[in-house]
């Protein structure tokens, strides 16, 4: 079977970047991934679970779909966060573990093709994971939609009033909104990797990646709260000083604000996704994404190994 450090040239050229090496990099470590047993663990039990929710509800239609669409999307995005940070704390301890690692930095890889093609290869199996989600999330939306057709059909003879039905449903389902809301799920999980990445290089087990990892998640969902709480109690409505701004731009920056991609409950309700908000939100994830990954390649690349 093909590893890592076979499918990079023995003879590399001598190149500060080749993309040669990172495609193979991160062609190996998502063949590493799909390997793994929890990968279809939490997979499939994500798929059961956007699937059973279509018969969790005995509402009207139009409360059918928002549920269906509130259980679905925030089940992809559990899912798919548990699967960045637990796929990525894994990597540089199973490949220091292996020796795998040496080998590969002998060849000579650079650091940072190497982080990059790990990273890649993660992104890479969280796309297909979410993909595979999102296709049963849909095909569970069109059997509901045809369901309630059906429905409708029965209760109503041909006419306005049944097409005016008709035309409810489908604006109930099959929104817009959807593709955005599923895109800022990829983009937070991306981001969850690349932290977790980050705290791979200098951690001393993929246990304390992990819990440190879910410790920022949770910090990151609170601290927009603890924020807003801090500059309501200024005396007098005074403005905060420059001091306490440094420090929450500061807490922020470490503990990016997880809150700015949760879009389910807006999604799940039809209301349309603003384009900048979209834009603006893509635009955070990327720079929180290239941060770490920058920064962990500075750990990483004085790292002792």
């Amino acid at each position: 079977m093909a590893t890592t450090e076979t499918l990079i040239p023995a003879h590399p050229r001598h190149t500060l970047f080749s993309f040669a090496r990172i495609r193979a990099i991160t062609t190996n470590t998502l063949l590493e991934l799909v390997r793994l047993k929890v990968f279809y663990f939490m997979l499939i039990f994500a798929l059961v679970l956007i699937g059973s929710s279509a018969f969790m509800v005995k509402f009207t239609f139009q409360q059918q779909f928002q549920v269906l669409k509130d259980v679905s999307l925030g089940a992809m995005s559990i899912f798919t966060w548990l699967l960045a940070v637990l796929s990525t704390a894994m990597l540089l301890p199973k490949d220091i573990e292996d020796r795998t690692l040496y080998t590969i930095l002998a060849k000579p890889v650079p650091r940072l093709e190497y982080l990059l093609g790990k990273l890649l290869g993660v992104l890479l199996m969280l796309l297909l994971a979410l993909g595979a989600m999102s296709a049963v999330f849909l095909a569970v939306l069109y059997l509901r939609e045809q369901s309630a057709f059906a429905d409708a059909m029965r209760g109503q003879a041909p006419g306005e009033a049944l097409d005016a039905a008709l035309r409810e449903i489908r604006a109930s389902t099959f929104t817009f909104n959807l593709l955005p809301g599923i895109c800022v799920i990829y983009l937070k999980a991306a981001l969850c990797a690349s932290l977790t990445l980050l705290l791979s290089t200098f951690a001393s087990s993929w246990i304390f990646t992990v819990i440190t990892s879910v410790m920022v998640y949770f910090i990151g969902h609170v601290q927009p709260i603890a924020r807003e709480y801090w500059l309501s109690q200024m005396p007098g409505g005074h403005d905060p000083s420059l001091v306490l701004k440094l420090f929450l731009g500061l807490v922020a920056l470490v503990f990016p604000d997880f809150q700015i991609f949760n879009l389910v409950d807006d999604v799940a309700a039809g209301n349309a996704v603003p384009a900048a908000m979209f834009f603006k939100t893509a635009a955070l994830g990327l720079g929180y994404v290239g941060t770490y990954t920058f920064v962990a390649y500075l750990s990483f690349a004085n790292k002792e190994l």
